[in-house]
């Protein structure tokens, strides 16, 4: 299949996924690709070559991961390298920016706020009022208070919500097939925030 001139970045296949149940949940029109790369490092050392291929838009959607601060750093330096003139805090509605050649758009999961990662963004996603996160957090926490957890605490996210899938109707249903399945919500602030920047970026 034809490459589109157009591409979403991610750091790999559950974003992916994630990202793809999303555009079709709000009928987001098919004009860019959205690529797994395998790792945040892939992604920000592409960036130099993709620039340089003739691309009309470049999206990046990465994780905070524990220092949200460090990452906008990394990538304020990247994109400075590329002549876009980078604001010093990243828009809490995420970056888009052109350089008068290409169109560039930055998401830092889960909201371009806190710290965290993907899973933190599939967190908010879960109904208000459910009663089984409450659930899956004193499990969580009982394992913890007896060191018996095999997670890093870095990792508790993914914890949570792997383990709140795992009670429903089918069982480890993977990320972005919960999305599809009905299990997640998207009538949510920080979804729809999303689908605006990717609207905003790919779209408009």
């Amino acid at each position: 299949m034809e490459k589109k001139n157009k591409q979403l970045l991610v750091e790999g296949n559950d974003d992916k996924h994630v990202i793809l149940a999303l555009c079709r949940k709000f009928n987001l029109p098919e004009l860019f690709d959205v690529e797994s790369c395998d790792g945040i490092d892939n992604i920000f050392e592409s960036i130099p070559v993709r620039f340089k291929s003739g691309i009309e838009t470049i999206g990046i959607i990465i994780d905070a991961d524990t220092d949200i601060n460090e990452r906008w750093k990394t990538v304020q330096k990247l994109l400075s390298n590329q002549r876009f003139n980078i604001p010093n805090d990243l828009p809490a509605e995420g970056l888009v920016l052109s350089n008068g050649e290409v169109k560039v758009g930055v998401w830092v999961m889960p909201n371009n706020n806190i710290n965290g990662m993907l899973e933190d963004f599939m967190l908010f996603l879960v109904p208000k009022g459910d009663e089984l996160l409450p659930v899956v957090d004193d499990t969580l926490n009982e394992i913890e208070n007896r060191n018996l957890n095999r997670y890093l605490p870095i990792h508790k996210s993914k914890a949570r919500i792997h383990s709140w899938l795992s009670w429903q109707e089918d069982p480890g249903t993977p990320l972005g097939f919960s999305i599809t399945k009905r299990y997640l919500t998207t009538d949510n602030e920080n979804c729809e925030q999303l689908i605006n920047w990717m609207k905003k970026l790919f779209v408009e």
